[in-house]
């Protein structure tokens, strides 16, 4: 893409209503718009970001073994009168009428949906165990919407949901998810905490939350600093094996705590316990029969008896993530994209438009790159190269392919490496080399 011809509406200043970095960034780097509070508009740049940790999350779903669909954003009233949770939820559910006074809602959340969904074609335990999940917009109405996407009204979500025979199936589902999730935000440069939590309104006995770990975290978080030292992409996990002792390293004597419960009474020893701030990304669930019952969803079992379904549900923030990101990955100059999220893996930055030699050397590699299906931002226009260099490193590219009359006199560009700020001098075919590797 060449920016000449690209809609990237960058901001020099702070803009006032935005308290957190995030929120600023993704303001400055023309990434959002607000249409009003707590709900925007994704612009071009914003969107390939939000589609890349999308397209990351989706993968790891599909390796886990569950399944996509894609269910609406608004469901009848009366499915949630069935589960019981249609007036318990709370203010922070938009409901509405249609035209024919039928009540309906802005989903929050699709417990109720694919619960309706499964029963209507799910007969034995031989139509078990499943996984189904989408990624879809979800509205709730907060009171005070803040902090931009990591606090909106309308956010994207990636929900998952288990169906399975029985306590160990179902527990098996979440324990998969549970590996899911790691490897999921380890592959966006992020290392995920897990820790036990409190169900809220999904309802269950077992759950836990995913933080991130940034400095700037809205969470104070407490965990065994072995934690830290876990690669989640170590090895390639074999779904048919048990997981549980993987889980166990997490759950168990490895334990991590946030500000809400006493940090002295973690099991970890005093002196492995480290203090970190955290945000929350995903959470999970394990309900039981919480829905199935309520909404006569059941299979018969080995026996013929008839029993309710074991569930479970696996949430990710994927918009919220795109802050979180940002939260975790940024210096004074800007965003320092992981490469796996970031919206072109390279910004081509023309020092000298309309310099002949310039402008022949900037279309060769623009052109050699995309053939390799590197994604690139060349920076084309007729303004300084300060103000080039200030905008790449605003939008946090991780590589910077510079070109100027000076260094091709020499045979040599200059690479920068956004997270690490290095710059090298190379030749061209050492530099195309280096970026499409």
């Amino acid at each position: 893409m060449r920016r000449s011809q690209y809609f990237l509406p960058t901001l020099k200043e702070n803009p006032a209503e935005a308290q957190i970095v995030s929120h600023r960034l993704m303001l400055r780097a023309g990434m959002i718009r607000q249409s009003s509070a707590g709900i925007y508009s994704w612009l071009p740049l914003g969107l390939r970001v939000l589609k890349r940790i999308e397209q990351v999350v989706r993968e790891e779903q599909n390796a886990a073994g569950a399944m996509e669909v894609l269910m609406p954003t608004i469901q009848p009233a009366e499915l949630w009168r069935e589960s019981g949770r249609y007036e318990d939820y709370g203010a922070e559910m938009l409901r509405i009428r249609d035209r024919h006074e039928r009540e309906m809602l802005y989903g929050p959340t699709n417990e109720e949906q694919i619960t309706e969904i499964f029963r209507a074609s799910a007969r034995s335990y031989r139509d078990l165990p499943r996984m189904m999940y989408h990624i879809q917009w979800k509205f709730r109405d907060e009171v005070r919407p803040r902090f931009g996407v990591m606090r909106g009204r309308e956010f994207l979500m990636k929900d998952n949901y288990s169906f399975d025979v029985d306590y160990a199936g179902a527990k098996r589902s979440y324990n998969k998810m549970f590996v899911s999730y790691l490897r999921t935000f380890a592959r966006m440069g992020l290392k995920a905490i897990p820790m036990a939590a409190d169900s809220g309104p999904i309802g269950g006995d077992m759950s836990h939350e995913f933080q991130i770990l940034a400095s700037t975290g809205e969470s104070r978080i407490y965990c065994d600093k072995r934690l830290l030292e876990f690669d989640a992409l170590s090895s390639e996990v074999d779904y048919d094996e048990d997981l549980q002792p993987v889980v166990d390293r997490w759950t168990g004597p490895y334990a991590a705590t946030d500000d809400k419960h006493d940090p002295a009474k973690c099991p970890v020893a005093k002196g492995d316990l480290i203090e970190a701030r955290g945000i929350e990304v995903g959470h999970i669930f394990y309900f039981g029969t919480k829905y199935s019952k309520p909404l006569n969803c059941a299979v018969s079992g080995p026996n013929g008896e008839l029993a309710p379904v074991e569930m479970g549900s696996y949430g990710i923030g994927v918009s919220r993530l795109a802050g979180a990101i940002i939260e975790a990955s940024h210096d004074d100059a800007g965003i320092v994209w992981p490469e796996a999220v970031a919206p072109f893996k390279v910004g081509l930055v023309n020092l000298r438009a309309g310099d002949g030699a310039c402008d022949s050397a900037c279309a060769e590699l623009y052109g050699q790159l995309r053939a390799k299906g590197v994604e690139v931002l060349l920076d084309d226009r007729q303004e300084s190269a300060g103000a080039k260099f200030a905008e790449m490193d605003l939008i946090g590219l991780p590589w910077q392919l510079i070109v100027g009359p000076r260094g091709l006199a020499q045979g040599k560009v200059e690479i920068k490496e956004r997270r690490t700020g290095a710059r090298e001098e190379l030749s061209r075919e050492a530099a195309f080399a280096r970026l499409a590797g």
